[in-house]
């Protein structure tokens, strides 16, 4: 689905809240439309919740063309908790596949909490539609905190020395980029020609914000070599930076699979590790190797701190410093000496 078409089928009200994000806030095309998406399948919901629609009816078929300032002020928390326990219970996790599991996970329906809260406090700061927010005090699903999965420095070195023939030398400098620059996929698709200035790489992450990132002299080589090969090629796209065998723009899809392969040829796990896996390894390794967080923030692209923050528990060479330097760490339990039994009696055993 494109922005578009947004535009041309939500209701008034939702229509000016997605523009809002759009133009004002600077989010990106595939944000807004999740927004959409999100808010489409709440409203169809409430419908069926204030019986503006019979129960019966084919979810996936409601309109929500008649969403109107009332209809959005008789939402209550308790309706917006009803239809989390609706999501986490019978809501299908792929609505397309008649094989589908159901019940959405905490992070998908924490991510649909996060549109309804951001649209309630549009109409009521931004919009001024309504008086009070109703979702002032909604509460977002508590998330399990998992440690990220990375390669280990050794793993990284595995993978690299593994990258042969053929699109060895693009290949090569894709996964340069991931471990080094800790790019998203999404950001590495989308370089072009032009981002690439001497020892400097132009980066356009989430919310299109532009960050710039400096190239050791590993990427750079590796840049070298794949530019070489690139540039000796006809072009069906001479913008893009990677470019696919049919010389058109990489795809997300093909870096994923791409990544996949490689992985394997080195043989590591390719069912454990992924593009995404890669830039949690740029993370932890620069972590690892002195790099501060706040500055680690900037590299990743992270608009709050908390989401780099989680980087600073994983197998970091300074905590074990801190635990092996507590002078309590060499005490030594002594061995309980065994109690002489009167006789007749048994021993403690």
């Amino acid at each position: 689905m494109s922005t578009s078409d947004y535009k041309m089928t939500a209701p008034p009200i939702l229509r000016d809240f997605l523009s809002y994000h759009e133009t004002i806030q600077g989010h990106s095309k595939k944000t807004v439309d999740e927004y959409y998406l999100d808010l489409r399948n709440f409203f169809r919901f409430i419908k069926i919740e204030k019986g503006k629609v019979p129960r019966t009816a084919e979810f996936e078929e409601i309109s929500i063309d008649d969403v109107d300032l009332d209809l959005v002020r008789s939402v209550t928390l308790g309706d917006v908790y009803s239809y989390m326990s609706y999501l986490s219970r019978d809501r299908a996790k792929h609505a397309n596949s008649p094989s589908t599991a159901y019940g959405l996970e905490a992070s998908a329906r924490a991510r649909k909490i996060a549109a309804i809260r951001s649209f309630y406090k549009y109409l009521t700061v931004k919009a001024k539609l309504i008086s009070e927010n109703p979702m002032q005090d909604l509460d977002s699903p508590r998330l399990k905190k998992t440690l990220p999965r990375y390669l280990s420095l050794d793993e990284s070195i595995q993978l690299l020395e593994h990258v042969d023939e053929p699109n060895r030398a693009r290949d090569y400098c894709i996964l340069m980029l991931f471990l080094n620059c800790g790019l998203r996929i999404s950001e590495l698709v989308a370089l072009n020609m032009t981002d690439v200035r001497e020892d400097q790489l132009r980066v356009l992450g989430k919310g299109n914000k532009e960050r710039i990132l400096f190239l050791n002299p590993a990427c750079r080589a590796a840049l070298d070599d794949w530019l070489e090969e690139r540039n000796a090629g006809a072009q069906a796209d001479p913008n893009a930076l990677f470019l696919s065998r049919r010389h058109t723009r990489m795809t997300t899809d093909a870096v994923h699979y791409m990544v996949k392969q490689r992985l394997k040829k080195a043989g590591l796990d390719a069912s454990l590790y992924s593009s995404h896996k890669l830039r949690h390894t740029a993370a932890t390794l620069m972590l690892q190797n002195g790099v501060d967080v706040r500055t680690l923030q900037e590299v990743l692209g992270h608009e709050n701190l908390n989401t780099t923050q989680i980087y600073t528990h994983v197998d970091n060479a300074q905590l074990r410093i801190a635990a092996q330097a507590n002078p309590l760490g060499k005490v030594r339990r002594k061995k309980k000496e065994a109690a002489q039994a009167p006789e007749g009696e048994p021993g403690e055993g």
